[in-house]
């Protein structure tokens, strides 16, 4: 009877539940039909699932750009600071005049609180003097440790320090004295140092990065909630968007289906009410569509050329800065440790190599902006070229490729503006240098009544039509994935193309897949005269 009493109950259940997965399926079929019917929405979903994947790389990138900068430049302060502070205490431990164990004992507590209290201004939250193994002098006193943080000195640390090679360093977790469970980071530094009469003795400093973890925290907390609005609006603006923009699709989508039901032949002008005239019109309204977006993509690239110009001029204050700093730092590198002397010599070449490629950009702005001028002068290309292969004879013997010069005995002589060519030999010659692959490199020059020209020929790798054809675009390398002796922006060749073409000249391009590639600039000898013969070809074949 019980079982029967309880049995319409456990029905009506089974009926609840099967109705709830009924609707919940209907749900998921709605939604999935929803999603497939509909293109804006699949791609808003696609959009932003994209960008989310992107935002948290970039999230990724940025913390650990963050950390490593940051580790690195405190661990240079406090190596620097506990440099300082390990000479002084040599320097209290050999003017002392104790001679007592007591006295030795009572000067090296001073000292040990003395580098301490110095050093807090640094982040130092303990200093320790422990007994070297290596000491042999009967003298012993008491070691001066911090119980709380002795046990983060390691067997390694120590061997290290006795070594004897300088001041040793490691980063270590530093317990929390109200907390032992909890750590912070930091940096502990040791040397081993001499004390009058008792030996050699192991200092340590430790240094707490508990504020620079605060710090980084902080901007980790400033950056997720300013990731949260985005996440949230970013998948609804993009379907505003994409539904915006998909308009013309959807109207031509309907007029395709009525251009179906008829003759595609048959073209109606538009006037009417009728099927055909909305067909018109919506085709009619698709191509304003189109030319609305070549015009926005116009405006899109005067703003990308401002931005480009923008930002260069902007990053020459900070870039001069940098270079001032790397000069006092590259003159001084001699007295640097080996470590920091390789740093200042990576920091060295890459301000230089910055410095290239900023140019690079100014040079590129300033021809986007309309605003560069030439400063003509009549040079003899001869000697501009002899100067540029000489000033280039490191990577030419470096990579095996000779750098030949083919020149007339007379005057070559052009009104040029001698930066301007001068940049365009060099980009010429050292990109025939990096392809010539240990082949000589032939640069001929020549003249007419009208006209120089250059050659630039190397017999390397060559280029394939459809290299040759994008060569001077921007940006543009034959093989990303080339071994570069040199690196750059990619912009080498476009500068080149427009210097020349700002003297009224022309800069063209030929090569032959093993063959290697030829270079030809052509300039009028005299400024804003036209060129009516050629002192050169582009391409002659290998004898």
């Amino acid at each position: 009877m019980e079982k029967q009493a309880r049995f319409p109950r456990w029905e009506r259940l089974r009926s609840q539940v099967a109705r709830t997965r009924l609707l919940r399926s209907i749900s998921q079929l709605h939604l999935v039909r929803t999603v497939r019917s509909s293109l804006s929405l699949r791609l808003a979903v696609m959009i932003t699932a994209v960008a989310m994947v992107i935002i948290a790389a970039f999230a990724f990138f940025v913390s650990s750009q963050l950390l490593s900068s940051t580790f690195e430049a405190r661990r240079d302060q406090v190596l620097e600071d506990a440099a300082r502070r390990f000479a002084t205490a040599q320097s209290l431990f050999e003017q002392s005049t104790a001679t007592t164990p007591d006295q030795v004992q009572e000067a090296a507590r001073q000292s040990v609180q003395s580098i301490r209290q110095s050093a807090a201004g640094a982040g130092a939250v303990s200093v320790m003097l422990l007994r070297s193994p290596n000491a042999s002098s009967a003298l012993r006193i008491n070691q001066i440790i911090d119980a709380e943080v002795v046990d983060i000195i390691t067997d390694e640390m120590r061997d290290a320090v006795r070594s004897g090679e300088g001041a040793q360093w490691q980063s270590v977790a530093i317990p929390v004295s109200t907390d032992p469970q909890h750590t912070v980071p930091g940096i502990l530094v040791g040397m081993e140092t001499h004390l009058p009469r008792a030996g050699e003795h192991e200092l340590y400093i430790v240094y707490s990065l508990q504020s620079d973890q605060a710090q980084i925290d902080m901007v980790m907390r400033i950056l997720s909630l300013t990731v949260i609005p985005l996440i949230i609006g970013l998948p609804l603006g993009v379907f505003l968007l994409l539904y915006r923009q998909l308009r013309p699709v959807r109207s031509t989508a309907k007029a395709a289906d009525l251009v179906s039901r008829g003759d595609l032949s048959v073209r109606v002008p538009v006037d009417g009410i009728d099927e055909m005239s909305g067909l018109a019109t919506a085709f009619n309204d698709m191509a304003e569509s189109l030319q609305s977006k070549i015009n926005e993509y116009d405006e899109l690239s005067k703003l990308q050329q401002r931005f480009v110009s923008d930002v260069s001029h902007e990053l020459r204050t900070p870039l001069t800065t940098i270079r001032m700093a790397d000069s006092v730092i590259w003159d001084n590198r001699q007295s640097l440790p080996q470590g920091a002397k390789r740093s200042a010599e990576l920091l060295h070449e890459q301000t230089e190599r910055m410095e290239s490629m900023l140019a690079d950009l100014l040079e590129i702005s300033r021809y986007d902006a309309q605003s560069a001028l030439l400063d003509v002068e009549t040079t003899d290309l001869r000697f501009l070229i002899q100067k540029v292969i000489a000033a280039h004879d490191d990577l030419a013997e470096r990579v095996g490729s000779p750098v030949q010069l083919h020149a007339p005995s007379y005057r070559c002589a052009a009104e040029i503006d001698s930066r301007r060519i001068e940049r365009v030999l060099r980009n010429l010659i050292v990109n025939a240098v990096e392809h010539a692959e240990g082949t000589t490199v032939d640069v001929t020059v020549d003249a007419t009544d009208t006209a120089v020209a250059v050659r630039v020929r190397d017999h390397g790798v060559g280029m394939s039509p459809e290299t040759t054809s994008h060569v001077f675009d921007r940006f543009f390398r034959a093989d990303t994935a080339r071994a570069r002796t040199t690196g750059g922006t990619g912009l080498g060749l476009s500068i080149a193309l427009e210097d020349v073409a700002l003297h009224g000249g022309t800069l063209t391009a030929w090569g032959e897949l093993g063959k290697g590639a030829s270079f030809l600039m052509t300039l009028p000898r005299i400024s804003g005269e036209p060129v009516t013969s050629q002192p050169l070809i582009l391409w002659e074949e290998d004898e």
